[in-house]
């Protein structure tokens, strides 16, 4: 599996099969010109939305004809299993900002887990219903999601080996959420990287549980 890092919660996945999915695009412009990161213009064979605010559901942005998924339940595309899990954009159920969807990857090699816009810790039924999890993409900026304590209770909770944090403060959003840096401290393995994209297998999977901060490509 290769993931490609465009910016804020949206990341372009390459499956085992080939199969490009494109998670949570973004609007360029929208929130009054607050979010600044370019353009996708990245074809995919799927578009799966967390949610459809502007800076995560802009599915009518991505080129070409690819199928598209909110709020996904349970869907298959070839070989690619697709599941999601129903939480809320917020501490209060969803009264304040909706739901969120948790979205699971699972191409017969990697379980891939993007947690969209989650607004809260996880309880035990959550967990178990997502299941085990190999790369965990995970918002760290608080106010209108998780920060980045309770960023790290989620983390603990999922067990993943792989842990990419998403959704914090960039030159390039003026939302009030923190920058990354806080929730890096929370992590015991981090690698910093100057590069958008990583690639993994199962056989590649670190033994001991890794952060890595990748570079926003847009």
């Amino acid at each position: 599996m290769r993931l490609t890092y465009f910016g804020h919660s949206s990341f372009l996945v390459e499956t085992a099969d080939g199969t490009r999915v494109i998670f949570d695009p973004y609007r360029p412009g929208s929130f009054d010109g607050a979010v600044k990161y370019g353009p996708i213009d990245e074809p995919a064979d799927v578009v799966i939305a967390s949610h459809l605010h502007d800076d995560h559901g802009a599915v009518d942005t991505i080129p070409g004809d690819p199928l598209v998924f909110v709020h996904p339940v349970a869907e298959t595309v070839g070989n690619l299993c697709i599941s999601g899990v129903e939480v809320a954009h917020d501490e209060a159920g969803g009264e304040k900002r909706g739901k969120n969807t948790i979205t699971t990857l699972d191409d017969g090699d990697i379980r891939l887990v993007h947690l969209g816009d989650l607004g809260h810790v996880l309880d035990a039924a959550t967990v178990e219903s997502i299941g085990s999890v190999d790369v965990l993409l995970i918002p760290v900026g608080g106010f209108f999601t998780i920060d980045h304590e309770e960023a790290a209770s989620v983390i603990e909770a999922l067990g993943p080996s792989i842990v990419v944090p998403m959704h914090f403060k960039t030159d390039s959003v003026d939302f009030p959420i923190a920058p990354v840096d806080q929730f890096l401290e929370t992590q015991q393995t981090v690698e910093q990287k100057d590069v958008c994209t990583l690639e993994v297998t199962h056989e590649t999977l670190p033994r001991d549980r890794t952060t890595i901060l990748l570079t926003h490509s847009r």
